[in-house]
């Protein structure tokens, strides 16, 4: 088997996470789905991708985050390919902080 053929995505968990109402209904999912390091991992991650939007300097990441120049790397093509994941969600976090 090919090993590039990506499998189709089971869109269950996506839907679930959308009906999701308040930050404390994500944690209880993310903490039932979850392992602690793969929830540190995708935090982390998510940290890494909020510095690199806000200009912060690899070195600066590795010491804050701890993450290796790898993923720091890795998370910074993404947001200069697409990221559009990462875009939307900065976007709709920003306008909620500045409505608060």
């Amino acid at each position: 088997m090919n090993k590039n053929i990506k499998k189709p995505r089971n869109m269950a968990v996506y839907e679930a996470i959308t009906t999701l109402e308040t930050v404390d209904e994500c944690i209880k999912l993310f903490d039932d789905l979850l392992s602690v390091a793969e929830l540190r991992a995708m935090e982390q991650r998510y940290q890494v991708a909020e510095m690199l939007n806000r200009g912060m300097v690899y070195s600066a990441i590795l010491e804050k985050t701890g993450a290796s120049s790898a993923t720091i790397s890795r998370i910074n093509r993404s947001l200069q390919n697409a990221g559009e994941g990462y875009r939307t969600a900065f976007a709709r976090t920003e306008k909620n902080e500045d409505s608060e």
